[in-house]
């Protein structure tokens, strides 16, 4: 792939769309003030064509080019499937 496209881990939480699914990554951030660590979660909508993915897998999304006016992400692996439980 050409540059440096950022690459995520995150769930599936929503495939009822036909070939895009929600995606929620979740990260920590240090709080600047009281040094506490803050859960902060987005969700992307990711680009999956062969329809794949399921509500609960673990999924590795990429950066790509603008598919859609809410869609820059596409699906890069499935990591834990939580119909089959399989992690590959």
């Amino acid at each position: 792939m050409p540059g440096n496209r950022k690459v995520r881990q995150g769930v599936v939480v929503s495939d009822k769309m036909d070939k895009t699914v929600t995606v929620q990554i979740e990260r920590l951030v240090r709080h600047p003030m009281y040094k506490k660590y803050v859960r902060q979660r987005k969700k992307y909508k990711v680009h999956d064509p062969a329809n794949e993915c399921r509500t609960g897998d673990l999924v590795t999304i990429t950066e790509t080019r603008p598919l859609s006016r809410d869609k820059r992400w596409r699906v890069r692996a499935v990591l834990k499937s939580e119909t089959s439980g399989t992690v590959e």
